[in-house]
């Protein structure tokens, strides 16, 4: 791509343009925005990732080692600061910053901004989990997944910003690692625009989405709960013994924390990152967050019933799994949810059992490892066990149980894609009476829990090829409720 041309669709994009021997101010570092993540009761991650030149290798911030000040308040004009402190950005982190104030008040919201280079932050707005222990009146939250950046707009998460939610859960795929193929591309990238498999291209392809208004805005809105699945890597990667080079999954990792508010302490050192953990919201919800890609085994062939019925076989890996577990053993939680990546309730395309048909890049690939984490939530009677998912690119709406003859013991919501392109399998015709919604559109799942019910709304937008927001709008295709101790969807 020739200079001109880049710095037009720069220039198009909003973005900082520098102009050859024109004298300007310094460039605003703050252009990838700000967000915030992984709530607890005391405490948050602040998170932003200088950037001078965003879509330069290095960011445009060269091997400085940047002073950043934050500070958070109770009050958007920041008359009331509560905490002050800094960080260093330094070069080998991507100039990304992870504050991590604590000492918060619980369940409350604040504001934070930042400070460097002589430039303020957009505010963002954040908020601390309710202690635990202590009885919440409601939560709502939005999940979503899938928005590869080429074939639509994100005007899901203008929507989900509307939606005002205490939490944004992100299920995987935030930024793919190849090109799309498809013509109604709405937008290209600037910087790179084929496959991208080492750390400066991974980072510009995070700067890219990071430059999204729509996106921004939705970061700046509430705190976030993220985790990768495939494409931050490589499409359809596994496990550990993948044929995926070590030193690409090192950099993936690496720059999937540098751009995402993660705490330090699951910042990689190697070709692995920790990503599953916990987040409490007092008595009446836990998110177990979970990695359903680093620790599996490579996906069975098409109809092979012997691996995929395999006892040893696993998605999770074994310390996942016992992990999440004890966790769901654990008491004093009314909703359990599992944020996850693949499809989790049995599918079956042709009514026969025996022929092993499903998706085995999904739990149907690892039915022994699904197989124990349902009969573990069953035999510690785990009160409302709920699965959410991302993935497929649709929406479903899923009873679980045990076995496709046996009675309904837990949820399934999955959410459809924010701009991915849909793949339902042609006519929507599944062979089990669990699958109860199935929508083929674009959106993501707003969700409303407090003690009697949860209740969800799969969202669609009317187009993601449409730029002016005007002409978008939003609709509800679907709502599900699940009554505290009954599993199953009711209308």
């Amino acid at each position: 791509m020739s200079q001109l041309n880049r710095r037009t669709l720069l220039a198009a994009a909003g973005i900082t343009v520098a102009v050859p021997g024109v004298a300007r101010a310094t460039p605003d570092p703050f252009q990838l925005g700000v967000a915030s993540g992984d709530p607890r009761s005391d405490g948050v991650v602040l998170w932003t990732r200088l950037a001078a030149a965003p879509l330069d290798a290095d960011g445009g911030m060269g091997t400085r080692t940047v002073r950043v000040d934050w500070e958070i308040a109770t009050d958007a004009n920041f008359a009331h600061v509560v905490q002050t402190g800094y960080e260093h950005a330094v070069p080998a982190d991507g100039h990304s910053v992870h504050a991590e104030p604590r000492g918060l008040a619980p369940n409350a919201w604040y504001f934070y901004r930042f400070k460097a280079d002589g430039h303020l932050s957009p505010v963002g707005r954040t908020r601390t989990a309710p202690a635990r222990g202590v009885g919440v009146a409601s939560l709502e939250f939005a999940f979503a997944s899938c928005q590869h950046f080429e074939v639509g707009w994100y005007h899901a998460h203008r929507y989900i910003t509307a939606d005002n939610p205490d939490v944004v859960l992100f299920l995987g795929d935030y930024m793919y690692e190849k090109p799309s193929h498809l013509a109604s591309k709405v937008r290209r990238y600037v910087a790179l625009d084929g496959v991208v498999n080492a750390l400066p291209e991974y980072r510009i392809r995070y700067a890219q989405h990071h430059l999204d208004p729509d996106l921004k805005a939705c970061h700046a809105a509430a705190p976030w709960l993220v985790v990768f699945d495939d494409h931050e890597v490589k499409n359809n990667w596994y496990g550990v013994r993948s044929a995926i080079p070590e030193q690409r999954r090192k950099d993936a990792f690496r720059a999937f924390w540098e751009n995402m508010p993660l705490p330090k302490s699951m910042k990689p050192t190697s070709a692995a990152i920790k990503l599953y953990r916990r987040i409490e919201w007092g008595t009446l919800a836990r998110f177990h967050m979970m990695d359903t890609r680093q620790y599996r085994n490579r996906q069975a062939p098409a109809r092979d019933c012997g691996k995929v019925n395999s006892t040893t076989r696993t998605l999770t890996g074994p310390a996942q799994e016992q992990w999440l577990l004890d966790g769901l053993t654990a008491r004093g939680s009314g909703w359990d949810f599992l944020g996850q990546q693949v499809f989790f309730a049995h599918r079956d395309y042709d009514g026969d059992l025996r022929t092993c048909d499903g998706n085995n890049d999904s739990w149907d690939g690892y039915r022994a490892n699904r197989a124990r984490i349902i009969q573990g939530w069953i035999d510690c009677k785990v009160r409302n066990p709920v699965v959410l998912t991302g993935d497929v690119h649709t929406h479903w709406a899923n009873d679980l149980r045990l076995n496709p003859a046996g009675p309904i013991v837990g949820t399934e919501l999955v959410t459809s894609s924010i701009t991915s392109k849909g793949r339902n399998k042609p006519g929507g015709a599944w062979n089990n009476p669990g699958l109860n919604f199935i929508g083929n559109h674009r959106g993501y799942v707003r969700v409303t829990v407090n003690a009697q019910q949860l209740t969800a709304e799969w969202t669609r937008l009317s187009s993601i090829l449409e730029r002016d927001p005007a002409k978008v709008t939003m609709s509800v295709s679907r709502r599900y409720v699940v009554l505290d101790g009954q599993p199953g969807l009711t209308t």
